[in-house]
């Protein structure tokens, strides 16, 4: 499987890493917090990790720790604007539920 973004989310990335003037890619992962237990975490890379799994989508790299890699594999982010709000989406095949305020899930 792989991490994929969509071409919006491309675009956002490579808007953001150009303005930054430097940056790899996008490191995306999971943490350990929230009411079901999981959650995602998302940074800007300068000096990639030698142990990162890389996906390329739309020109943009992707790097994941091998730890996250089983809780996200198969995901596709999205990038969205509802009105005044905008961030990223998260299409992930492996969740299996939600909490209620949408910043935590479970595999």
């Amino acid at each position: 499987m792989a991490i994929t973004l969509t071409e919006k989310a491309a675009q956002h990335v490579n808007r953001y890493l150009s303005r930054r003037g430097k940056g790899e890619g996008l490191r995306f992962g999971v943490r350990t917090t929230g009411c079901s237990g999981l959650a995602y975490k998302l940074e800007y890379v300068d000096l990639p990790d030698p142990a990162d799994e890389v996906f390329e989508s739309h020109g943009v790299k992707v790097f994941v720790d091998p730890k996250s890699l089983p809780y996200i594999d198969g995901t596709e982010l999205d990038f969205a604007r509802e009105g005044l709000n905008e961030g990223f989406r998260f299409h992930n095949p492996n969740v299996k539920d939600e909490c209620g305020c949408g910043e935590s899930f479970r595999v």
